[in-house]
């Protein structure tokens, strides 16, 4: 079967990936290079497959490079990619970097790499034999990659180039993160996700716990796994107490028990005692599902508290959906619960009325031992978007909302589609690992 002998490497990014009989094997997300004494060379892809899980394919296994899409010959070795001190991975390190390069007219100037073009050899090699460069600076905003003008690019022999395997030419975290500022967690997630690890590792440091909570909570447990271990015991046990208690809890449990009770005897005692209850249950019941913060008054408390308390920008949107109704003491464990206010209702009442005159009363309790499917019928019968869990003492323990149950009833891959919708965000600019 024929290939391309020339491919650019930003129009291999995202193809997809078959086996000789024609069932998809995952997506390109890079390409790895090495320097040799002649052009640098292309000795293999990235591929992303279910799981989201990346392996490494050696470009002598691709077979054809053609109609969007990649062959490949052979099974393919699933073990994790892990990159090497002498390769550079080409999205993740050379898109974006600065760059010296000869015009026609035989100038240097310095010039951005937008584009690498990847040749194969006689002897079936590949090298890097073309780079497409941008005059000036890299972009900082999507926007600014849109509204280049014509003339402005140029493509240029790699032999023409020089500073392409740099590495001291490394952007700081600092402005890869001004890059990104306006990004949405789930996207900056994804972004992370597809840095090389030890820059990864920079990233997760230079975050504070908040966002740095929030972005774990969007990873693949792989990654949340890796850049909790690069962090100091202190540093990690505060990221842990930012992120929602359940999400914490699920990852604590990834973790070497003896790790996971280190950090746990480093956080405040209240948020270690949650913790360690939401760890008790089984994952795929609905005290595993719950977190344990639900939006909680008491029945004396006003509709402009209520409202007061959804508003709050940290709120996601589900839980901000509904306030649950306990006597005291309000924090999980409560008092006895009375029941739930929709956000809807407290729309329609006036602000001074007390919450415990409006509740309803009829949504059915969940037992902290009930399987997901009972969870995920009720929600689907009554349209619920939160429901509570409450003891065999009529406590409220907290609530299972339905973000939680969607990420347990999808397939473990299906953060992978997010490629789909992302693909027009800024590359990675200049990153490099080690």
């Amino acid at each position: 079967m024929s290939t391309q002998s020339r491919v650019f490497v930003g129009r291999l990014a995202g193809l997809s990936v078959f086996d000789p009989l024609g069932d998809q094997v995952g997506k390109v997300r890079d390409v790895v290079i090495t320097a040799s004494s002649r052009r640098p060379r292309a000795i293999g892809l990235v591929v992303e497959v279910p799981g989201r899980r990346r392996v490494f394919l050696p470009m002598t296994r691709v077979t054809s490079v053609e109609g969007g899409q990649v062959i490949t010959t052979g099974l393919v070795n699933m073990r994790r990619f892990e990159q090497r001190t002498n390769e550079t991975l080409v999205v993740a390190e050379i898109f974006e970097r600065q760059v010296r390069a000869r015009t026609e007219d035989g100038e240097v100037i310095d010039v951005t790499v937008e584009d690498i073009g990847i040749e194969k050899q006689q002897n079936r090699d590949w090298v890097i034999s073309r780079v497409f460069c941008r005059v000036g600076r890299p972009a900082t905003s999507t926007f600014t990659r849109l509204t280049r003008r014509k003339g402005e690019s140029f493509v240029a022999d790699v032999a023409d180039v020089t500073g392409l395997l740099d590495q001291s030419r490394e952007q700081s975290v600092e402005r890869l993160l001004e890059t990104y500022a306006d990004l949405k967690v789930a996207d900056l997630a994804e972004v992370i996700h597809d840095l090389p690890p030890a820059r990864r590792a920079q990233v997760a440091q230079a975050l504070d716990d908040s966002k740095l909570a929030d972005v774990l909570e969007e990873l693949p447990e792989d990654d949340q796994v890796e850049i909790l271990a690069g962090l100091d015991v202190e540093r990690a046990a505060d990221a842990l107490e930012a992120m929602e208690p359940d999400d914490a809890a699920d990852l604590l449990n990834e973790l070497d028990p003896q790790q996971a009770e280190q950090l746990l005897s480093r956080m405040e005692p209240d948020d270690a005692a949650q913790m360690r209850r939401l760890r008790a249950y089984d994952d795929e019941s609905a005290g595993g599902l719950m977190t344990a913060e639900p939006l909680v008054l008491g029945p004396e408390a006003s509709i402009a508290e209520a409202l007061a308390m959804v508003r709050r920008e940290e709120i996601s949107p589900a839980t901000a959906a509904v306030v649950y109704v306990c006597r005291p003491p309000l924090e999980t464990p409560t008092g006895k619960y009375l029941g739930l206010v929709h956000i809807q209702r407290l729309l329609r009442e006036p602000p001074h009325a007390p919450v415990g005159a409006i509740l309803d009363k009829d949504v059915q309790t969940l037992a902290p031992e009930d399987a997901l499917g009972r969870v995920t019928r009720l929600m689907a019968t009554y349209n619920h978007v939160s429901l509570p869990v409450c003891d065999t003492d009529g406590r409220l323990l907290g609530a299972v909302t339905v973000d939680d149950v969607l990420d347990h009833i999808l397939p473990d891959d299906w953060r992978e589609d997010r490629h789909d919708v992302t693909e027009d965000l800024p590359v990675v600019t200049g990153v490099q690992d080690g």
